[in-house]
């Protein structure tokens, strides 16, 4: 795809609240493709809590259609957004660190430029704030977000392992009680369970 005239990155406001946490609901659920264990439809709530917060703090961008370049467009669609904070209290470090965290661009709208955009406004919020570094997760099997964060000046600079417990089928798991409605699995097909 081409670049589009660079997008119009804002602050969220609270209009943009509902539509940044059905966005971040199909974010849970892309990534579970990659192996995110992350519920996409069950943490609709906590997502509206997540995204209502980086309103209040002024920690949430969004991305819209420049008006200039597209004055026919809808002005309301949000073409993708990202979440951003100065790390707080914990250990002492010798910098001063931001997070950047749930990045994310409609799948066709992705290879326009508006996943730069957005990062490259949250990082400056993040120095503006203080931040001296950046630090960001990607899912190790999601080969195209490393390539973009690496793209981007991004190294890796720690590596987290996991290992399951049991045989994934324990009592209350989504596996074996097929509650969870909505869901992607793993191997991307749809789960509409009852």
């Amino acid at each position: 795809m081409s670049r589009v005239e660079d997008p119009r990155v804002d602050a969220a406001t609270m209009d943009d609240l509902d539509a940044v946490a059905e966005l971040w609901v199909d974010l849970a659920r892309g990534q579970q493709r990659h192996g995110s264990t992350l519920l996409a439809g069950a943490n609709r709530e906590a997502a509206r809590e997540w995204v209502a917060r980086g309103i209040v703090t002024g920690e949430l961008l969004v991305a819209r259609p420049d008006r200039d370049a597209d004055p026919d467009g809808d002005d309301l669609e949000l073409l993708g957004f990202v979440g951003f904070s100065l790390e707080r209290g914990g250990y002492e470090r010798d910098h001063t660190r931001g997070t950047v965290s749930n990045l994310y661009v409609r799948p066709e709208r992705r290879g326009e430029g508006i996943g730069a955009a957005l990062l490259a406004a949250a990082e400056a919020a993040l120095a503006d704030a203080g931040a001296e570094a950046v630090a960001l997760e990607a899912l190790v099997d999601n080969e195209r977000a490393r390539a973009f964060y690496t793209d981007h000046g991004y190294e890796p600079t720690r590596i987290e392992f996991g290992k399951p417990l049991g045989d994934g089928t324990e009592e209350g798991g989504p596996e074996k009680n097929g509650t969870e409605k909505d869901e992607t699995k793993r191997d991307g097909t749809e789960n509409r369970g009852g």
